[in-house]
């Protein structure tokens, strides 16, 4: 009797043995532990900053072996450009969906040159609450009716979010009022003589067309507006 107690006494401790966890600090990772392994993937992990560094480094002997003349800011410049040029986005990217018509080079330049002679005979409408406005105010277009020439719409089309702009090429076609993208707010804020980008103008033909005194506004609103009739002509709906 003795001996089979013995026997169950040590089956039973055997059993506890193997069902208690193991709590040797050796297999537990504790916080530090933790932290310590974070901290150090982010260091091996290259970042922008060392990625900058190391172009900068590598630029060194160029500078070295070049003229005299280049300077350590055209160094810098150019690694920055080397580090930062593939995270740059295209500009095609950044253009509206609906951007239609947008103009050409060539027929932005004379959009935009009617748009600074607007600046400077103050027949400018610039923002979207004043073009807004304006174009509410104007007569609504009769079905089936052409394009009058009440005022030329210009459009940024690299605006974002596009929902602030979206619903004036509607009122433009409502109102009868012919309109046409670029490509840069920044151009044709500089265009209409303000300081920060713009995402719409609105030029008007003002009292001193009529009488001869706008310093060529009419001419160019004229040709302008030739401009944007033939864009329009080529958009497919």
């Amino acid at each position: 009797m003795a001996k089979e107690k013995k026997e169950k006494k040590d089956k039973s401790s055997k059993k506890s043995k193997i069902e208690e966890p193991v709590s040797d600090s050796s297999t537990r990772i504790s916080k530090k532990e933790k932290k310590d392994k974070k901290v150090s993937a982010k260091l091996r992990t290259p970042d922008a900053a060392s990625a900058l560094l190391d172009a900068l480094e590598e630029k060194k002997p160029v500078a070295e072996t070049a003229k005299k003349g280049t300077s350590d800011a055209v160094v810098a410049s150019e690694a920055i450009a080397e580090v930062v040029g593939a995270h740059i986005v295209p500009a095609s990217d950044l253009i509206v969906p609906f951007a239609q018509p947008l103009a050409e080079d060539k027929q932005a330049k004379k959009v935009l040159r009617c748009v600074k002679k607007g600046a400077k005979n103050k027949c400018l409408k610039r923002g979207v609450k004043e073009v807004v406005k304006a174009l509410r105010k104007s007569p609504a277009a009769a079905a089936g009716a052409a394009v009058t020439s009440n005022g030329l719409v210009v459009l940024a089309a690299d605006i974002s979010p596009m929902d602030v702009i979206s619903h004036i090429p509607v009122l433009c076609e409502d109102h009868g009022i012919p309109y046409i993208f670029v490509t840069s707010r920044a151009e044709l804020g500089a265009a209409g003589a303000t300081k920060r980008p713009t995402s719409v103008i609105m030029a008007m033909p003002g009292k001193k067309s009529n009488k001869g005194d706008d310093d060529g506004f009419k001419e160019a609103y004229d040709e302008a507006i030739k401009v944007v009739e033939s864009a329009q002509k080529e958009v497919v709906y």
